[in-house]
């Protein structure tokens, strides 16, 4: 069965799934709660069913000219009325998705005085082209559409916004970095850099990667570049013509070019978001200088942007983006003008989000435990003071098993921490053979983890390749663990019996230790999350001695 017969049959199943159950309701007003909903999923199979109002009129069926002579399949809503021009927002499709991603929050932008124009980008849906990954033709594309709107619509050309989930969000801000009509963007779920997301610590991202590769072959015209860079990844080949396609791909790039621009940056991003991991965002975030403004979340990639619009985007996260659009497009003054720029909401909480300036969070101070090694019957141990010792101490893994150590069911745990379902694991029975655990004394106080916490490791890989997975657990009486975060680092080249020290920073979060409960460093060699270097066994050794420290950093309130 080739890919057009899978894909045919796929969508084909799912839609008569769908509108067998959902045609009563379609019938019913789109006030229906459900209507978003249904509305979305009707779009994901090409069958729009567009939202009405007396506020705006549809355009459904536009076709605009690239510059390449690509035709790019969009639909725009425009306000009734004499009150034009009118601030615009440019919505750009997530990876496989289409124009009609958004045709709730179209509507809703519309009946506030917004144009608004939806678009899918080029081998996508039913555009022409193939899939240029928010490369050069994708950002020439959005310039081209903003060209249309000051041209077919009552679009003041001085207040035009973009704004995308995921693949829509990157375009968003590559795009207001190379136009500058673009005078505020909204980017949801987005990345800074391409290759740190896919490939950060040399270690591929395999089930997202996975993920997008199939995605764009069964929903898309794909570059067959894409398959080739990935494979090369997959294999640890990388290469210069990699680093500059990925560059030239990445948001954090353009830094220089938005903060010339003055362009107003909001930015959405979950904590358990494991394809494009928080930190080279918020790397990016540190570097601009113009208005800015980020919320932080439970969550993985782009489920609490999906899952609040499909509510009618009624969210917190959707409501600062009507509030970001009407601060810079309208002028008006909204609660997130007054709002602490940097918004956190903790895991497995009932709190609202918590404000701070600036991040790294300037409140937050740096706790530091230095490791000591396991014994026959005890885990190793995180103390306050180095470990000292007359002789040095070897503790050594095995690769070639995975231990209860994990980040969990990929891509379902970070949802199931949104309704405050965290994954767990049973510290005690991480097997020795191929992991290894460090424990702190009882903290009595507890901790709030704010940033990004790092670990230092003198290791001593016996092979020439060998990976590294590390986790942080907040550990209670009874030895059961709640995953913080995490990390892998992969270590290539090697000389087998040679020692080394990695530094590896954990994927930034905001976590709350309860008074009485231990924090647990573990490690072992493998996660389902990433791409392992080789199959063949090897062993990885923990020297301890007394000039070679490994040192564990959290930030902490």
């Amino acid at each position: 069965m080739n890919r057009q017969t899978l894909r045919a049959h796929l969508l084909g199943l799912v839609a008569m799934i769908t509108f067998s159950v959902a045609q009563p309701t379609l019938a019913a007003t789109t006030s229906s709660p459900l209507f978003p909903a249904l509305s979305f999923v009707a779009g994901l199979l090409n069958q729009p069913v567009f939202p009405s109002s007396d506020a705006y009129t549809i355009r459904k069926d536009l076709r605009i000219t690239a510059a390449d002579g690509v035709q790019l399949a969009g639909n725009v809503f425009i306000p009734n009325g004499n009150g034009g021009p009118y601030p615009a927002v440019i919505f750009i499709n997530s990876w496989g998705l289409n124009q009609y991603e958004y045709l709730t929050e179209a509507a809703q932008f519309a009946s506030q005085g917004y144009v608004v124009l939806s678009y899918t980008t080029r081998g996508f849906g039913q555009s022409g082209g193939l899939i240029d990954t928010a490369g050069p033709k994708d950002i020439s594309d959005l310039s081209t559409a903003i060209d249309w709107l000051i041209a077919n619509t009552p679009t003041d050309p001085d207040r035009i916004g973009a704004a995308g989930i995921s693949y829509g969000s990157g375009i968003s801000l590559i795009g207001a970095a190379k136009d500058p009509r673009i005078h505020a963007v909204a980017a949801l779920s987005s990345w800074g850099s391409l290759k740190q997301s896919l490939y950060g610590e040399q270690t591929p991202r395999m089930v997202w990667g996975d993920l997008l590769v199939v995605a764009s072959q069964l929903l898309g015209h794909p570059d067959p570049i894409i398959a080739q860079y990935y494979a090369q990844l997959l294999s640890n080949d990388d290469t210069p013509d990699i680093d500059s396609w990925a560059a030239e791909r990445s948001p954090i790039s353009y830094v220089n070019r938005l903060n010339a621009n003055g362009t107003a940056v909001y930015l959405s991003k979950n904590w358990g978001d494991n394809l494009f991991q928080p930190n080279s965002i918020l790397d990016m975030y540190r570097q601009l200088t113009g208005p800015k403004h980020i919320d932080l979340q439970p969550g993985t990639h782009a489920s609490t942007e999906i899952f609040g619009m499909l509510g009618g985007g009624d969210t917190h996260i959707w409501n600062d983006v009507h509030r970001w659009f009407d601060s810079h497009l309208k002028g008006m003054t909204t609660a997130i003008d007054t709002a602490p720029p940097v918004q956190m909401k903790v895991p497995f909480t009932n709190n609202g989000y918590e404000g701070f300036s600036a991040f790294p969070v300037p409140q937050a101070h740096t706790d530091q435990w230095y490791l000591h090694p396991r014994g026959l019957f005890h885990p190793g141990y995180l103390k306050d003071t180095p470990w000292q010792d007359w002789f040095p101490v070897t503790n050594s893994i095995h690769a070639g098993m995975d231990t209860v150590a994990s980040t969990g069911i990929p891509l379902g745990s970070q949802i199931f921490e949104e309704v405050n379902l965290p994954t767990v694991a049973s510290m005690p029975l991480i097997d020795p053979s191929h992991g290894i655990w460090f424990e702190t004394n009882t903290l009595s106080d507890g901790l709030k983890i704010r940033g990004t916490p790092s670990v230092t490791l003198q290791v001593t890989p016996q092979s020439t390749k060998a990976q590294l997975v590390a986790y942080l657990y907040d550990m209670n009486a009874l030895g059961i663990g709640t995953l913080i975060t995490h990390a892998p680092v992969t270590l290539l080249n090697q000389q087998p019996g040679k020692a080394t020290t990695v530094t590896l920073p954990l994927v930034t979060t905001a976590y709350n230790l309860p008074a009485g409960d231990h924090l647990v460093l573990a490690i072992d060699t493998q996660d389902l999350l990433y791409k392992q270097p080789t199959s063949d066994a090897y062993k990885v050794d923990f020297p301890f001695t007394n000039s070679r420290q490994s040192v564990l950093k959290v930030p902490v309130l």
